[in-house]
């Protein structure tokens, strides 16, 4: 939405190649994503009965990324629709939460997975006593509780009308542009918490594992080998998936800073 002083234009999202290239990525994922879960999940459980502490960590995760798959069918129809919701402001909410809420799970899960191994590698019988499964239970029950908690107050306090205003067929699912100026700011802030902070944390942590492997006499160079990679896979991976979307949203940020000071210069200006 456009605004000076106090007149606003909806910006219109047309039919682009984006679209047709988001639909693409979200059915790829989406199959991608059921069957490596549903492959995965009877050797996760299997872990778990036995006590072990990753593999509460990874079910926790793989009930997130189903949560987060189910969400998909709803996207794919959007982009189809070329940014058409026509599902209505209750299912868009809905499908907002579970998007936005199973995406930050997923991320905090890796970073306890990070911290979980750095903490194993570094400092090993001081760290095994307290390594418990409820100690696992507890990191990912946190987790789930915080950013669930989050996002509702987010739904709540959340305003949809511009996402769903009815005239010239705007039928938009979170795609109020340019952003209003609290929700711009609260973007920035997720960002930065969401993203860059995890990213550092996996980073300093997978920096602390390859320091304390490369430093272990005890491993062949082959291990060490296997860790430097798995190391930088982990890290890679986390960018790849998750990059893109926040990488966009500072995008939109940026653009509403820059929209917001040509306003902000009209307004002066036709004030004076």
């Amino acid at each position: 939405m456009n605004s000076t002083g106090n007149f606003t234009e909806c910006v219109e999202i047309n039919a682009s190649a984006v679209s047709d290239l988001l639909m693409s990525v979200y059915i790829l994922v989406f199959i991608l994503g059921l069957i490596f879960n549903v492959l995965t999940l009877g050797p996760i459980i299997q872990q778990v009965r036995r006590k072990n502490i990753l593999g509460i960590y990874l079910l926790s995760l793989s009930v997130s990324d189903m949560l987060f798959l189910f969400t998909l069918p709803l996207w794919i129809n959007y982009y189809r629709q070329d940014h058409h919701w026509r599902l209505g402001v209750g299912s868009c909410s809905v499908a907002g939460f579970f998007y936005y809420s199973n995406m930050y799970i997923s991320i905090f899960l890796l970073c306890c997975i990070s911290v979980d191994r750095c903490l194993v590698v570094s400092f090993p019988l001081h760290f095994k006593t307290k390594r418990t499964p409820r100690y696992a239970w507890v990191q990912c029950a946190i987790v789930y509780a915080v950013v669930v908690v989050l996002h509702i107050l987010v739904l709540y306090y959340d305003n949809l009308t511009d996402a769903h205003d009815d005239k010239k067929n705007n039928d938009r699912c979170y795609e109020t542009f340019p952003m209003e100026r609290n929700i711009a700011m609260f973007n920035m802030i997720r960002v930065g918490i969401g993203f860059f902070l995890p990213l550092l944390v996996l980073t300093v942590s997978y920096w602390r594992v390859l320091a304390t492997v490369g430093q272990s006499p005890g491993l062949s160079a082959q291990a060490k080998k296997k860790v430097r990679l798995l190391s930088y896979g982990v890290i890679g991976i986390f960018s790849v998936c998750f990059a893109p979307y926040h990488d966009g949203t500072v995008d939109f940020w940026l653009y509403f800073l820059k929209q917001n000071q040509r306003t902000d210069s009209t307004y002066k200006y036709l004030s004076a």
